[in-house]
């Protein structure tokens, strides 16, 4: 029986349990750096099969890790599970989660035979938060070869487009007044904000059809009739590689000023949290993921349609540090895309589930071909 079988058998086994686990983490999700229940579900789910996990890890409460196997090239599977607010686990992270896990556990017993180490890496707010990013500046990633996870989405790819991704806050600083009594008085911040929209809706028709720019409102005012001093609003800027978010950049805080100058405001722009970076999805892994996964009767386009997924992760990040694959599984939505409610109930269905299997599949037979074939220098 080859390793690939006995991976497969192993992985058949644990399909079930990841099954509750997936449909667990839909009904009680958590958004990032607040995981707390779900980082515990997990951790006790694998501890069932190795008591060795070491949670928190790296000066992070929700973050996990264990590592199969004593010597030899190290492969980080990350697992993701934080949710999105209000609208639960609408990018699939439940299977992010159960994939990676399903893919570590079932490598587990033959990771010596290998001569390899899988981690397992639990990787805390991928929305919002840079989990990955302090991870590997933390060391979490350790010597790596390489590191893979897969992310569930209306169609299949093995090399999607992921672009990068800066977040801003801007906020504008006026006068309160009465807004009946004595308007002449006070200095609009809310309509510096009306006015920063609206020159970004003008910009959008000139626009890169690979770039975005897309922003609400945070803080609009109290009442009708207070002249709002104080307003706030969020931003995410995207373009497909750091050159074209620089530029998108500039373009933006010359809106920010012009909406300042035009209502006398003062404004103040500020990144909140990492710049994630688009995806290198590494050629050698990505073509072996493809194999795999046809295997079981799963076919993976090289890329996806028209080239333009454009959504953002902290893979990127992790991607320029070493070898690294993404790759988009399907799921059978009714049309449904990434966040929305309905792509999130989508997760616990028949699809989803053979997703789970499917992804850990594919990632841990890959696992196995990169060590059976010494293909570490082709990386």
């Amino acid at each position: 029986m080859t390793l690939k079988n006995n991976f497969k058998s192993e992985l058949e086994s644990l399909h079930s349990g990841l099954i509750e686990v997936n449909d667990w983490m839909y009904e009680n999700p958590e958004t990032g750096f607040e995981e707390f229940e779900t980082s515990k579900h997990l951790v006790n789910y694998i501890k069932q099969f190795d008591e060795n996990v070491l949670y928190p890890t790296s000066e992070l409460d929700t973050a996990f890790e264990i590592t199969f196997g004593k010597e030899g090239p190290l492969i980080v599977l990350c697992v993701e599970y934080d949710a999105l607010p209000e609208i639960g686990h609408a990018c699939g992270h439940n299977i992010i989660a159960t994939c990676s896990i399903g893919a570590g556990l079932g490598l587990r017993n033959l990771v010596e035979e290998l001569g390899i180490r899988v981690k397992l890496l639990g990787t805390p707010a991928e929305e919002g938060g840079g989990g990955k990013i302090i991870l590997l500046e933390r060391g979490a990633f350790e010597d790596a070869k390489c590191s893979m996870m897969i992310h569930p989405g209306p169609y299949d790819v093995a090399n999607p487009t992921f672009s990068t991704i800066e977040q801003y806050k801007v906020e504008f600083f006026g006068k309160d007044a009465h807004a009946a009594g004595a308007p002449e008085e006070g200095i609009n911040a809310l309509d510096a904000q009306i006015q920063l929209f609206v020159n970004a809706s003008t910009y959008r028709q000139q626009m890169l059809r690979t770039d975005r720019m897309h922003g609400v409102i945070k803080d609009g005012g109290f009442k009708p009739n207070i002249i709002p001093s104080y307003t706030s609003s969020e931003w995410y800027l995207r373009s497909l590689n750091e050159e074209g978010l620089n530029k998108l950049e500039q373009d933006f805080l010359n809106f920010v000023n012009a909406a300042a100058i035009s209502t006398k405001c003062k404004s103040d722009v500020t990144s909140p949290d990492f710049r994630y970076k688009e995806i290198l999805n590494n050629q050698t892994m990505y073509e072996l993921f493809m194999n795999n996964c046809s295997e079981i009767g799963r076919d993976m386009p090289l890329q996806d349609p028209g080239n333009l997924g454009l959504g953002s992760t902290d893979m990127g990040n992790i991607s320029f540090a070493m070898p690294s694959i993404h790759p988009m599984i399907s799921i059978e939505t009714n049309g449904a895309v990434n966040h929305q409610p309905e792509f999130a109930a989508a997760t616990t269905t028949k699809s989803g589930h053979k997703a789970i299997f499917d992804g850990a599949y594919g990632m841990g037979a890959t696992i196995i071909d990169l060590a059976e074939n010494n293909l570490w220098e082709k990386l």
